[in-house]
């Protein structure tokens, strides 16, 4: 596989619909990685094939894939790169309930082709005894932060804005519905990213997290409005991944307890700006420019020691 020159930076390519994960790629070149994002989505048109020449005219030495399943099966076994797969959406959890939406997440995860990959990773580890009915999966860690999504907190308006993005279902808007008939609550449900992302982000003080359905999971949603330095109200977050309710982000269970929460916020906007404060410095251990070239660095070592997983997959295929 090509690896980098002796004193050269590693090129690693991330691929992945643009809209929801260039947010979590680098985008700005380190001492030690050169980064360039590659948007693509399967089943929309685009060409895997395309996408393999490009990636091998650019001369990347590792593609990084947010979620693996777009990837058509065996597309990747020739490509002369290290290539990782990353596990996004929330999956059955070992001892977990079922529930379809989860079902129909792996159903799509179960499109991946473990011998494209040389590595995969999730979110969650909580997910990973389905994961690897699928794909084996060699680590867990929360999606990171692109660093330009970073800023310093700033004084709250009076009221506070407040903001969330995401898809609605009827579990959120048990939370959302009295929220936005009584107070102005801001609602993107899709295609908010780039610059558009990074002005509304700067035009917002309090951000909401509420899960898609009624089981635990970790959005990464969370540690982009920290980073923002958002103030957020969120459902609890499972796994944690080291940030404290009531010290990092404000936790709520019920409706009524994120309409206490807006109706003190809009008294008195300055109540939780240590909690801003603190959630912001605990983003700093997800920023892109931080993870990334750890996660790359343990990658190359640790196929350089144990091998491409692509050639075991080669080998016990029938």
């Amino acid at each position: 596989m090509r690896e980098p020159r002796f004193g050269e930076p590693t090129r690693v390519a991330f691929v992945g619909q643009e809209t929801y994960f260039a947010q979590c790629a680098l985008h700005a070149p380190t001492r030690d990685l050169k980064p360039r994002f590659f948007d693509f989505r399967a089943g929309v048109g685009d060409d895997v094939t395309a996408l393999r020449d490009a990636l091998a005219d650019w001369g990347a030495h590792v593609v990084v894939v947010f979620r693996p399943e777009i990837i058509a099966p065996g597309a990747f076994v020739t490509l002369d790169a290290i290539t990782l797969g990353f596990v996004t959406e929330p999956l059955k959890r070992s001892g977990g309930d079922e529930h379809p939406d989860l079902e129909w997440r792996e159903s799509e995860l179960a499109l991946t082709d473990p011998a494209n990959f040389d590595r995969v990773v999730a979110f969650d580890p909580h997910v990973v005894a389905t994961a690897d009915r699928h794909a084996r999966v060699w680590r867990s860690l929360p999606l990171p932060v692109d660093d330009r999504l970073y800023a310093p907190v700033a004084p709250s308006a009076a009221p506070p804005r407040i903001l969330f993005v995401g898809y609605s279902t009827d579990h959120r808007e048990r939370f959302l519905i009295n929220a936005k008939h009584e107070y102005d609550v801001l609602h993107y449900a899709h295609g908010l990213h780039g610059d558009e992302l990074r002005d509304v982000f700067a035009r917002t003080d309090v951000a909401l997290n509420l899960h898609g359905e009624p089981y635990p999971s970790f959005e990464n949603r969370v540690l982009l409005h920290l980073a923002a330095g958002h103030l957020v109200i969120s459902e609890p977050l499972d796994p944690t991944y080291g940030l404290e309710a009531g010290i990092d982000f404000l936790e709520i269970r019920r409706p009524d307890e994120l309409m206490t929460l807006l109706y003190q916020l809009k008294r008195r906007p300055e109540t939780f700006e240590r909690v801003r404060h603190r959630g912001r410095a605990k983003a700093d251990d997800y920023r892109a420019s931080r993870v990334w070239p750890r996660i790359v660095g343990d990658l190359l070592a640790d196929v350089r020691t144990f091998g491409s997983a692509r050639d075991a997959s080669a080998a016990s295929a029938p």
